[in-house]
């Protein structure tokens, strides 16, 4: 089932909800995924309790890393607006960087986020955030590519006949189309999620709540300004997949 308009037009908004929803499990006075991880593996770990922690948050990290790196990859290919805009666009179909390894790399990225940060959220919400992620993602998936079908016709099924949805293909499987990344722009896109990896990556090396704050609050305060100087600049030109 495809994602109404109000889901998609508040997609942010309601990503956002699932993380705080997992996150609340911890009222029910639920244990942190991690620690209940190792209470179950025991001694079966093989390492010390302080280095099975700092890994398995570090692996978080890395999933953050990857996330930070295929949506910046993506977000080079894309205006900045039209990643963060509200409205779907679908009259233009872009075939170059991962496009042409995955038709939806934004959305990867934002399922690795949600593995990235399940280390750091209890037992039970964990799942939560994951599923829910992956399933709310699967649904606005289902509705951009109805739409670009609607555009595109068979010019959008024969790329996704050779284009992965999710997983993506170590080879390009289409021809590169012509596009020149940005890199600048797919930095300053995707500030928020470089400045997760810095939050996750500084846990995992500090185990410190307060780096861990510190950098949460820089992630989402540069996100707020690259949003603010985006709405002050004329329309972007279409361009597709949104995230």
């Amino acid at each position: 089932m495809r994602a109404t308009d109000f889901e998609f037009r508040n997609r942010s908004w309601i990503i956002t909800g699932i993380f705080i929803l997992a996150f609340s499990v911890y009222s029910l006075g639920d244990q942190n995924l991690v620690l209940a991880v190792l209470a179950w593996l025991g001694r079966w770990s093989g390492l010390s309790p302080m280095a099975a922690v700092r890994t398995m948050f570090g692996l978080g990290a890395f999933l953050a890393l990857l996330c930070a790196l295929i949506r910046t990859w993506a977000s080079a290919y894309l205006s900045a607006r039209v990643v963060h805009d509200q409205r779907l666009h679908s009259s233009r179909l872009v075939a170059d960087g991962p496009y042409r390894h995955v038709r939806n790399p934004l959305y990867l990225g934002s399922i690795l986020l949600a593995f990235a940060f399940a280390p750091m959220t209890s037992r039970f919400g964990a799942p939560v955030l994951v599923v829910a992620i992956t399933t709310f993602v699967w649904r606005l998936i289902e509705r951009e590519e109805r739409e670009l079908l609607a555009s595109q016709g068979q010019r959008f099924q024969e790329y996704c006949a050779a284009v992965p949805s999710l997983l993506p293909a170590l080879t390009p499987r289409v021809p590169a189309s012509g596009g020149s990344p940005k890199w600048l722009q797919g930095f300053a896109g995707e500030a928020m999620m470089w400045g997760f990896f810095v939050a996750l990556g500084g846990f995992a090396l500090t185990l410190s709540p307060r780096v861990y704050g510190v950098a949460m609050a820089f992630a989402l305060l540069s996100s707020l300004v690259v949003k603010a100087r985006l709405w002050r600049k004329p329309n972007a030109a279409n361009a597709e997949p949104t995230a």
